[in-house]
């Protein structure tokens, strides 16, 4: 669930907004002072926050200090800044010094809802912005994989150790877990950041073309070698190569790969000479290697030389707490893509994907959100646009009405009746009788002079001046509508209605 942090020195604001946000549907978490704050976001928890909403004005370190040690910190949470005053040069200050959004106190639930709706979109946009600006450039990081999970925290320690040395890495886990993106941070965070990350699906490779596409092949090697091919090693030499579904792989190609990996060299198809390589060599699969070669389907030498560094990435139904996070960041992604103004996941929508158990994973979870922000006609994605996922769902049911018999004549729908509620304003005076015939003018200006007496009180004076006629024509009206018996002194003495 979303959490946000509440920082206020005021402890009446503190249990406002508290209720407030809990309201929302968030989870809400308190500090008192700017430090302790700091000390919250600084913590390496598996519970990070996904907003802060923080004052500006407190004693000793003040909303602006805190404003500026997050930044220096590198802490990119989305902040909410709020204020007594809200003038212009503080609200300047304040988004300069990296607020997403501002709000003057005290504020109202409507106006704070739709603000923090807002900043966790923008915030959850710009996150995925850069994370997919740093795996372009091969600089994506194990610190830009957020995580609320403590096996996946376990993963990402083990990942951090990897990166720091070229040692082999064999990652396993199901399919859609992110093996990819794991291999990409452990390049990003080493000492090849930057320099070419080359995937090789070996699932998908035909196989009297794998030796070609692993370590190349001359011109004319074979029958369609028109052109000179380089191979993946090659193209990987210098920084890193990911063998995906590396289980997959023919045993004949496993003999090469197996001299590669321990030589550092290739054999293009149809050379006279070795290449010499240069790889940092990342592997992944969804079995288990090991009942592979126990069934005599993968090298047991080869997979010794893979095996070095293993470790496994746990699937999104062991690691729920992550499911909202990354759920508002596809959201994010596919509505600026798909040009949608949705900004947020209902709360029980939100409560339903936490719950499935996503035999796909976050590839699932993705493809999920893709399709309802497609679906989305308002600014927040309900159960309705989750229906296959509602269907699996214990609790939710889709039924579909039994198909009628082939030589049966379908019956005519049966008639509903509509029933039609009109919500009237106390205020305003109807021009249509109940008949919805045009009521004559003496009802309507008797009926507008009855309302002005009940809502002045009275006052005569007012009720002409307001009326816009003479106090004496509103005496005589007064009189022709019976009225004027309730006048005492020249003022009516009772309600008149």
């Amino acid at each position: 669930m979303t959490s946000i942090l509440i920082v206020d020195d005021d402890p009446v604001q503190r249990r406002l907004l508290e209720a407030m946000v809990r309201r929302f549907g968030y989870e809400a978490a308190i500090a008192e002072t700017g430090q302790a704050a700091l000390d919250r976001l600084s913590e390496q928890t598996s519970s990070p926050f996904d907003l802060v909403v923080l004052d500006l004005v407190m004693p000793d370190l003040d909303g602006m200090g805190v404003l500026g040690a997050m930044r220096e910190r590198g802490i990119d949470v989305p902040v909410i800044v709020q204020t007594a005053h809200g003038s212009i040069e503080t609200v300047v200050s304040a988004m300069r010094a990296g607020a997403a959004d501002f709000v003057v106190k005290p504020v109202g639930a409507e106006r704070l809802q739709v603000s923090i709706k807002n900043a966790l979109r923008t915030g959850a946009l710009e996150s995925e912005i850069r994370r997919m600006s740093r795996r372009a450039t091969g600089s994506l990081s194990i610190k830009d994989i957020a995580t609320r999970s403590v096996d996946m925290g376990r993963a990402l320690r083990l990942a951090e150790r990897a990166a720091r040395s070229m040692i082999p890495v064999l990652i396993e886990g199901e399919s859609g877990v992110g093996k990819e993106v794991m291999a990409r941070a452990i390049q990003g965070s080493g000492e090849r950041r930057g320099k070419p990350f080359v995937t090789v699906n070996c699932g998908a490779i035909p196989e009297n073309l794998v030796e070609s596409i692993l370590f190349g092949h001359e011109k004319g090697a074979f029958t369609g070698a028109t052109d000179k091919h380089v191979g993946k090693f090659v193209e990987a030499s210098g920084g890193t190569l990911f063998l995906d579904e590396i289980g997959e792989l023919p045993l004949d190609a496993q003999v090469k790969l197996l001299r590669a990996i321990q030589e550092g060299e290739v054999d293009p198809v149809g050379g006279r000479k070795s290449i010499k390589v240069d790889i940092r060599l990342i592997s992944a699969t969804n079995k288990s290697l090991l009942d592979l070669v126990k069934r005599g389907q993968f090298r047991e030498d080869l997979y010794y030389r893979l095996n070095v560094f293993p470790m496994t990435l746990p699937p999104l139904r062991a690691r729920r707490e992550d499911i909202p996070v990354l759920a508002t960041t596809f959201l994010a992604r596919f509505a600026a893509e798909e040009g949608k103004r949705v900004r947020g996941i209902a709360p029980d929508a939100l409560d339903m994907l936490a719950r499935y158990t996503w035999p796909g994973n976050v590839r699932q979870l993705e493809n999920v959100l893709f399709r309802a922000v497609v679906l989305a006609d308002g600014d927040e994605l309900t159960m309705a646009e989750f229906p296959q996922i509602a269907a699996q769902m214990e609790g939710f049911e889709v039924r579909v009405p039994p198909a009628p018999p082939a030589e049966a004549v379908p019956a005519a729908p049966p008639q509903r009746e509509v029933v039609r509620v009109e919500v009237r304003d106390p205020s305003a005076i109807s021009l249509l009788d109940v008949q919805g015939e045009l009521r004559p003018l003496e009802e309507v200006e008797a009926e507008a002079i009855r309302f002005a007496l009940r809502h002045y009180r009275g006052h005569m004076s007012e009720v002409s001046r307001k009326l816009g006629i003479g106090r004496s024509t509103l005496y005589r009206k007064l009189k022709d509508m019976g009225l004027l018996d309730n006048v005492e002194g020249g003022e009516p003495a009772t309600d008149p209605g």
